[in-house]
């Protein structure tokens, strides 16, 4: 090099200006609109279709057994009950045999887990360890045990249900309560899925 001249360097480096930060309010702001845009319509989903679709729930108590038993966590469908699906698109509601979920004022908070055995205008008694609907007997394989005692005979008033626990000599049930309006049943106990071994569909 000569003297005097001037030795340019290997490399230039150029750092670039780090973005200007955002303030306090902006992120706020920023958050508070994912917030909206994210969390709120899930929550608004999840409150719809808990109203109207179905709702989680568990099984309390030994009334159902042998074929749903105590902390058996079950999925309530309530599309087929729900009055204004019954009327404007033909929904037949609670059928005999279905397992359904009720909400009685008399007996408190507590939902009821219970089988639907007689529909409006049957006539409902129970004698000889037998279940009759309309004079005739009610076949009902899902019991392990025969009906005890004496019931009715009880005619089941329009827009209103009958039911009878599975496991008759420890279930609080229509003997007890007298029949249920159809606008206290929550929904049909439609799909169990916990524990493992109790996975499927309710019958």
């Amino acid at each position: 090099m000569y003297p005097g001249q001037f030795q340019q360097p290997d490399e230039y480096y150029w750092e670039p200006e780090p973005p200007p930060k955002k303030s306090f309010l902006k992120r706020v702001l920023h958050l508070t609109r994912e917030f909206l845009e994210t969390i709120v319509p899930a929550v608004l989903i999840a409150l719809l279709i808990n109203l109207f679709l179905a709702q989680a729930t568990r099984v309390y108590g030994q009334s159902m057994e042998p074929n749903l038993h105590t902390d058996q966590r079950l999925i309530v469908e309530k599309l087929s009950y729900n009055p204004y699906f019954r009327h404007y698109l033909g929904f037949s509601g609670p059928e005999r045999g279905d397992v359904v979920v009720i909400s009685l004022q008399t007996q408190g908070d507590e939902l009821l887990i219970k089988r639907v055995i007689g529909l409006p205008g049957d006539v409902i008694e129970i004698h000889n360890g037998t279940v009759y609907v309309n004079g005739q007997i009610l076949a009902e394989p899902y019991l392990a045990d025969s009906t005890t005692g004496s019931f009715g005979p009880t005619t089941v008033p329009p827009l209103h249900i009958f039911v009878l626990g599975d496991n008759r000599d420890f279930s609080n049930d229509s003997r007890s309560f007298g029949t249920v309006p159809l606008s206290d049943v929550v929904g049909r106990a439609w799909f169990s899925y916990w524990p493992v071994e109790q996975v499927g569909f309710v019958r």
